[in-house]
């Protein structure tokens, strides 16, 4: 008997996987009569509607993030179902024949040289160009790879972590870390703030495991593993495997450091490592052991055809002109047209915002932006306001590359404006800092969230809202960059006075708990 479709569209035929989240299943769009993957998804404590409700929309904006990606290294999502009973989440994907790399990795026969390296240059190409959007993966490993009939790789499952929030473990009462795996890097681990880099990281366990068959660390148990991956040094790849180059092992190294800003810079710097150890153009793919003839051959690819992603050249800010009409001038302008311009493109864009088509919000104040700066000046009240409407759009939209140089300029033209401590200008300094951070820039991030902290704290004190929170950034970041015994010294007083502002019991108060419970467990208190 077969399954009733799912929302009325999607039929299942076979069951062809299984994990930890539900199955997978091949299906058939009958709406356009083609075959997709229908993966179901075990979302935990969804009880409610407004609990369903949540989910709902945090899937259509990583979704809708994650479909700029643009590559074919990545498998489209066309569709979210919630069942009626809120603990079914069913996603319909591109469908895609191919082995999960996992199957290919074997302990007594880890894989050629020269495979290896094509496979973690292939989703070097992935990566860099998920992370130009930017998105980070945040569950990359063997199991999420996919391995095709022509040896090309596809890399599954982006977003679903963050959709789900699973990639932050929590610590029971006694100590435990639940949710940890063994490719989980210790800023994950710890809760603190995931980035490009944490994607490099779990790259560098991957191919560490292709190249020796053994994970980086065995745990024994989970804390255990936990505490190995957040202290404990790598075991370098040739005490394992002597026949591994020199290069190759400092490079998989690198990738593993403990703080992100160690690591290698962005995806597209560990592919150009990784070239010398492909093939040429043209040249014929590399010999494989016999044993590996069930496995297609990940070298023949590289033809070149399959770059990464080339990174763009950094494009200068330059604020418009400011206009040279009169005094009188602007108002008269205003009265043709312009007023009238922008209020309907702040009224048409919150229709936009209402349904979540953040890119399409932005592109249409950006086009009254241009009008508005020709004939009022790109720092005229007006225009400012615009512009900050337009570069919190985008971040809420998660396109922080975008946004970045945008609240950097609206920061200085407040400074010009309205003084360098006005609320405006602190506000925009406070935004581009939150998009570095987001982009793995942490200490460019750090020095400026202090710096808005600084005048917050002059302002209105050390426990206003605004400082409250400035504090518990400065100290998540100070985690990401390694720093525990710092980030320990901003959370514990930050932790007293949300006992007294808010309570024990409050959200806040208790995520602070947590955090400074692992920084004593990671440094052995």
């Amino acid at each position: 008997m077969r399954a009733e479709p799912i929302a009325g569209r999607y039929e299942r035929v076979e069951e062809i996987g299984s994990g930890g989240m539900g199955q997978v299943w091949r299906g058939y769009d009958s709406v356009l009569d083609r075959e997709v993957a229908i993966k179901l998804v075990r979302p935990d404590a969804v009880r409610t509607a407004e609990q369903a409700d949540e989910l709902a929309r945090r899937f259509r904006r990583e979704a809708r993030v994650t479909a700029r990606i643009g590559h074919h290294g990545v498998p489209q999502v066309y569709d979210a179902v919630l069942d009626h009973s809120y603990d079914r989440l069913y996603l319909v994907m591109e469908f895609v024949r191919g082995t999960s790399l996992r199957a290919f990795i074997d302990p007594q026969q880890p894989l050629p040289l020269p495979w290896a390296a094509a496979i973690a240059a292939q989703i070097c190409t992935v990566l860099s160009h998920a992370h130009a959007v930017p998105v980070v993966h945040r569950d990359l490993k063997p199991d999420n790879v996919l391995v095709t009939a022509d040896g090309t790789i596809k890399l599954l499952d982006f977003g679903i972590a963050a959709i789900l929030r699973t990639d932050v473990t929590r610590l029971t009462a006694t100590g435990s870390a639940l949710g940890t795996h063994h490719y989980m890097p210790p800023e994950q681990i710890q809760g603190a703030q995931i980035t490009p880099q944490s994607d490099l990281y779990a790259l560098g366990c991957v191919l560490h495991e292709l190249l020796t068959g053994q994970r980086v660390f065995a745990g024994g148990s989970e804390f255990e593993l936990w505490r190995q991956h957040v202290t404990e040094a790598p075991p370098p790849l040739r005490t394992l495997r002597p026949d591994v180059p020199a290069a190759i092992e400092a490079l998989v190294l690198e990738l593993l450091a403990k703080a992100p800003e160690d690591r290698p810079a962005e995806a597209y710097d560990v592919y150009e490592r990784l070239l010398p150890f492909l093939p040429l153009p043209g040249s014929a793919p590399p010999a494989a052991d016999s044993a590996r003839s069930t496995m297609p051959d990940p070298t023949l690819v590289y033809r070149r055809p399959n770059a990464p992603r080339r990174r763009p050249e950094p494009t200068p800010v330059v604020p418009a002109p400011a206009s040279e009409t009169s005094a009188a001038d602007p108002a008269a302008i205003l009265a043709t047209g312009i007023r009238d311009a922008m209020k309907a493109a702040v009224s048409h864009s919150d229709e936009l915002l209402e349904d979540e088509r953040y890119a399409q919000a932005a592109e249409l104040l950006e086009q009254v932006i241009g009008s508005a700066s020709n004939a009022l000046g790109a720092e005229s009240p007006r225009v400012l306001t615009l512009r900050s409407r337009r570069a919190a759009i985008l971040v809420i939209g998660g396109d922080f590359r975008r946004a970045l140089p945008e609240f950097d300029a609206l920061a200085a033209a407040y400074a010009r404006t309205a003084g360098a401590t006005s609320e405006n200008a602190l506000e925009c300094l406070r935004q581009a800092a939150h998009c570095r951070a987001e982009l793995g820039q942490a200490t460019t991030a750090l020095r400026q969230f202090r710096q808005v902290l600084t005048h917050v704290r002059a302002a209105s004190g050390d426990a206003s809202p605004t400082a409250l929170d400035l504090r518990f950034t400065i100290g998540i970041l100070l985690i990401s960059e390694g720093r525990a015994t710092e980030a320990a010294a901003e959370l514990q007083p930050l932790h007293d006075d949300l006992h007294v502002v808010y309570g024990p019991e409050h959200e806040l108060t208790q995520e602070v708990d947590d955090l400074l419970a692992r920084l004593r467990l990671a440094v052995g208190e």
